[in-house]
């Protein structure tokens, strides 16, 4: 389970949202076969960014909240994910017989599912999704990457991909939104999809909704969970945390998942909680690779940290100073923050998950337990 963090901060708005031939003989020899022709181009390593891609395409018309995100997100894998395997993604042809034009199709990697460009960007065995209106985290259980046909990665990117589906087609500002029979209906989707492919995920999502009163609209927050992923909303002007969601465990290191071989459902075991949130507060996602190695007030004197640092250009070396983000329009000197805070956050994460000597709430837990750990956890 890799490391992950979004990070957002609510803004009103007026502006609409942008953003070779081979007979094989059983499923088993298909995997190998994918498996071995397949190159890898995902690596172990961290990445960052404010938004993860959307359809070119999507406008999300139904959707005219006045309010958004402003994102930004950073992500650490403990190993490669295992590569999406047909008919999620063509593997490229091997053969000059075949037609230019088929060939030339097959050059797009970027996974799909019912012709729909899969939503949020995967990290090892887990996936993330950060938009305007939409954050999400979904840890998948890496254990599955021993088995032939486990695929974590598969299970935890289509169940945040249909969950946002659902956000998009069915979400108005007139409507309450039902983001836990949306979350049952993406994991049914899933098991459709993934048909022979293994795996579980955890999940926690994040929906900006509008709250319409007589005289005002105010930001709302629908968090949807289940298992150990984390949505946490600080108030920067109150320096608090205003809500965490709750963490779900069967036993130890055993948290509630969505997937293979599990009895736990969205409709039965979900929770949502809704949150009034105010201009400037901030809206973190994490997996359990951040609240593992971080205690709750690390995690806000971070992010707070972050803000301060940014508001007087003491960024280190990264390209985009204060000075230079004066320049730029409001918007993006935001974003860019956002990618900041989420950047210094990882790396506090990783410093406590990489020290064997560390003091870590993973290592309290497995205490109260009986259990001999010591250090930070990476996993």
């Amino acid at each position: 389970m890799g490391m992950l963090a979004v990070y957002s901060l609510t803004l009103p708005t007026t502006r609409p949202t942008v953003i070779g031939r081979r007979v094989l003989r059983s499923h088993q020899q298909s995997l190998q076969s994918f498996l071995s022709q397949c190159r890898r181009y995902h690596v172990a390593r961290s990445a960052y960014g404010s938004r993860t891609p959307t359809p070119s395409n999507n406008k999300q018309k139904s959707y005219k909240s006045p309010f958004y995100f402003e994102t930004g997100y950073a992500l650490q894998p403990k190993r490669p994910s295992r590569p999406f395997p047909p008919p999620f993604v063509s593997i490229p042809s091997s053969s000059f017989s075949d037609p230019l034009t088929t060939h030339f199709k097959s050059q797009d990697r970027r996974p799909k599912v019912k012709n729909e460009l899969i939503r949020g960007l995967t990290n090892g065995d887990d996936a993330i999704l950060a938009s305007e209106f939409l954050l999400g985290v979904n840890d998948g259980v890496g254990a599955w990457q021993t088995k032939p046909e486990g695929h974590a990665a598969l299970w935890s990117r289509l169940i945040l991909h249909f969950w946002a589906l659902e956000c998009e087609r069915r979400v108005t500002c007139a409507s309450q939104p039902d983001t836990i029979s949306f979350l049952q209906n993406a994991y049914e989707e899933t098991i459709a999809a993934t048909k022979n492919w293994l795996g579980t995920t955890t999940s926690a999502t994040a929906l900006l909704h509008c709250n319409k009163q007589q005289n005002s609209t105010t930001p709302l927050l629908y968090v949807t969970n289940i298992g150990d992923c984390q949505i946490t909303v600080i108030r920067p002007r109150n320096r608090k945390v205003l809500f965490k969601s709750r963490e779900q465990w069967h036993w130890f290191d055993c948290p509630y998942q969505l997937g293979t071989n599990s009895a736990d459902q969205p409709r039965t075991d979900a929770v949502l909680d809704t949150v009034e949130l105010e201009e400037g507060d901030i809206v973190i996602a994490v997996s359990d690779g951040v609240t593992d190695n971080l205690w709750g007030h690390e995690i806000m004197e971070n992010v707070l940290e972050s803000l301060e640092k940014w508001e007087t250009g003491d960024v280190g070396n990264l390209p985009t100073t204060a000075a230079a983000a004066a320049e730029q329009e409001a918007s993006n000197a935001l974003a860019d923050c956002m990618v900041f805070a989420a950047r210094r956050l990882l790396n506090a994460a990783l410093t406590i998950a990489l020290d064997p000597f560390a003091d870590s709430p993973y290592m309290e837990k497995a205490i109260d337990e009986g259990l001999t750990i010591e250090g930070g956890v990476y996993i």
